[in-house]
């Protein structure tokens, strides 16, 4: 898996102040895709160990709130695969931090419907998960207004209370 960018304090991506994560590589495509260069599979660098214990470290500070997966496309098969034992690293060491996820794919339909099914290690990523923020972003349906998100269509979703009800669940917070 390759990455394209790091951004060590973020306050745009999640309450409070976090690191983020952006993963390269995305198949959705989405008409004015505000990081269309991620779409690349290939693009930026490599995640490697070395990467992960610089992201570990920026972690490690009382005024960071948690860690934000975007992309690209975090839930791509590919680099789920690859984050799981880098989420399981920030899980069992920043146990008190949140944890997001933005992803192109909606919740019910592709990651219970589909990706729980078919991707070994789909569902052991999603529940190291406390917000998810799900669906395409659509150009159409831009809102500036939206908190954490770009379109209308796209949820704020609290993920334990989702996998609970095996359905979407609102972040009662953000709704």
């Amino acid at each position: 898996m390759n990455y394209a960018t790091i951004k060590s304090v973020d306050i745009a991506n999640g309450p409070g102040v976090r690191v983020s994560l952006f993963v390269s590589g995305c198949t959705h495509h989405c008409k004015d895709c505000f990081n269309e260069e991620a779409w690349d599979f290939h693009y930026g660098q490599p995640f490697t160990e070395a990467v992960e214990e610089e992201i570990l470290g920026y972690l490690d500070h009382d005024y960071i709130t948690g860690i934000t997966l975007l992309g690209g496309e975090p839930m791509e098969p590919q680099n789920q695969e690859r984050l799981l034992p880098f989420i399981r690293k920030v899980r069992e060491r920043f146990p008190d931090k949140s944890i997001w996820c933005y992803t192109g794919y909606d919740f019910e339909q592709d990651i219970l419907g589909r990706m729980f099914d078919k991707y070994p290690f789909t569902e052991s990523l999603v529940e190291l998960f406390d917000v998810m923020v799900d669906g395409k972003f659509v150009a159409e349906l831009r809102n500036l207004s939206l908190q954490y998100r770009g379109s209308e269509n796209q949820r704020i979703l609290d993920v334990k209370q989702s996998l609970e009800a095996r359905m979407a669940v609102w972040c009662e917070a953000y709704r």
